[in-house]
């Protein structure tokens, strides 16, 4: 038996009829129901050479071989079909579940950069934990219970930002993960909340999902903008200070990087408010310089983050469940597997769409 997947092989994409993946002990089959493109599966097309090499030197793991065929996808919603040998069953057939992307093998696999015998969510059918299964509540529709997968990664964003009560966020970027800080940091009344980006479909998202203020950087200062909304004649919600910036005036500041191009982070050291967090998210994947010496005089803090835990992952999903994470606005299209190739093209302009969803 055999199903349709789109592979990609030597940095391209095609649509090709896989064998039926097979569930071993512990695992099951799923029936994919809705996935979500993400950044870094235009990541591994566009720049796959340098992915692999920076998680080879900087985590000693090999993702996957250009040369080889890889089923990207790692956002979904699926149904069981099917249990392999060992499990316990305890969502019967039906089900329709999410989990984090991994198969709990004694060589673990990252789904998303496994080969049609362990495909990621761009095919039909694929293998799941049955350990890592999170059933998904009947009224959360397919298309939004992939968004649980985004959502877990800007909560740990937001997570490794430590914000308080007093502190005002700026989120430099509003592409899908910028998009995403922006509704948890909405959801857990931290603000007012700022935000840039050059396009302009992706300003009004932004605003939609959250934010107070959302700049044009081409025209007006992120950092003044930020200024403006955090300045405080209350002393207590004040940052901390240094004799090198003394009475500033300002509430204290986390910069969410959401962009992953050369230079922004250095953009941000020479713009950023003394004492700021800086949270960098975005995946660049070419080498980027900063000068050390803005970061040390203006005693910024650098937190770089990817992934969450697995307790996030269910958080999301919960807070998505709940109705306090409003995520409707992210899924601009839905595309069947024919259409994957053409959707990783349109992604790359900003103002076409920002969340597509794969309906197999």
């Amino acid at each position: 038996m055999s199903m349709k997947a789109v592979v990609m092989i030597n940095s391209g994409l095609e649509v090709v009829q896989a064998p039926l993946p097979q569930p071993g002990p512990g695992e099951a089959l799923v029936k994919v129901l809705a996935a979500g493109i993400c950044g870094s599966d235009l990541h591994c097309v566009t720049h796959g050479a340098q992915l692999l090499d920076s998680a080879k030197q900087a985590a000693g793991v090999e993702l996957f071989k250009l040369d080889e065929p890889v089923v990207l996808g790692h956002e979904f919603c699926a149904e069981i079909v099917e249990y392999g040998p060992g499990c316990r069953e305890t969502l019967a057939p039906g089900s329709r579940v999410v989990s984090v992307p991994f198969l709990l093998r004694p060589e673990p696999v990252t789904l998303g950069f496994g080969g049609p015998g362990t495909p990621g969510a761009y095919a039909e059918y694929m293998l799941l934990s049955e350990d890592l299964l999170v059933p998904v509540p009947d009224h959360v529709p397919d298309d939004i219970a992939t968004l649980a997968e985004p959502l877990a990664v800007a909560l740990h964003a937001v997570n490794r930002g430590g914000l308080g009560p007093d502190d005002v966020p700026l989120v430099i970027g509003c592409g899908p993960i910028g998009l995403a800080v922006i509704a948890v940091l909405k959801m857990r009344g931290i603000g007012p909340i700022v935000a840039s980006d050059f396009s302009p479909s992706r300003r009004a998202m932004a605003a939609a999902l959250g934010a107070d203020v959302v700049v044009d950087p081409r025209e007006t200062s992120p950092y003044e903008s930020w200024q403006e909304v955090a300045a405080s004649s209350d002393a207590t919600r004040w940052g901390r200070q240094t004799p090198m910036f003394p009475g500033a005036g300002l509430r204290p500041s986390v910069v969410f990087e959401c962009v992953g191009v050369p230079g922004i982070i250095q953009q941000i050291l020479a713009g950023a408010a003394a004492c700021s967090k800086v949270v960098v998210a975005g995946l660049c994947m070419v080498q980027d310089s900063f000068y050390p010496s803005f970061a040390i005089m203006k005693e910024i803090d650098l937190a770089f983050c990817i992934s969450y835990t697995p307790e996030e992952f269910a958080q999301a999903l919960g807070h998505i469940a709940s109705g306090e994470l409003q995520v409707e606005a992210f899924i601009t299209s839905r595309v069947g597997l024919d259409d994957v190739p053409e959707a990783f093209a349109r992604l790359a302009d900003p103002e076409k769409d920002a969340k597509i969803i794969v309906l197999p």
